[in-house]
């Protein structure tokens, strides 16, 4: 393909520049996609799988048990991470242990 960049109006140029990009990044995930693919096909030969060579940890998923409750209203939980609930600020400011929310 021969293009004459000069006889390129702008709005030509630039989706030139953007059908280039986007068969870029198609080409490097490709390669990518691929590499990985012989990786893992070559740690498996090994009798091994990525994650035990590279060391990652797997992802987790799911969802983390409450482990606090408001004992007025045991519907409203709260599994200790993130910010304090109100419920959870007004039952400590008022003389409780976290202790004492536990589930």
């Amino acid at each position: 393909m021969n293009f004459d960049l000069d006889k390129m109006t702008l709005k030509e140029l630039r989706d030139l520049r953007a059908k280039l990009d986007r068969a870029i990044n198609s080409y490097e995930d490709r390669k990518r996609r691929e590499a990985l693919a012989a990786i893992e096909e070559a740690a498996r030969e090994h009798g091994f799988n990525l994650s035990e060579l590279t060391g990652a940890k797997p992802k987790r998923s799911g969802t983390v048990a409450p482990k606090y409750a408001n004992p007025s209203d045991p519907t409203m939980t709260w599994t200790g991470r993130g910010r304090k609930p109100r419920w959870v600020q007004e039952s400590l400011e008022g003389g409780k242990e976290l202790d004492d929310l536990l589930i």
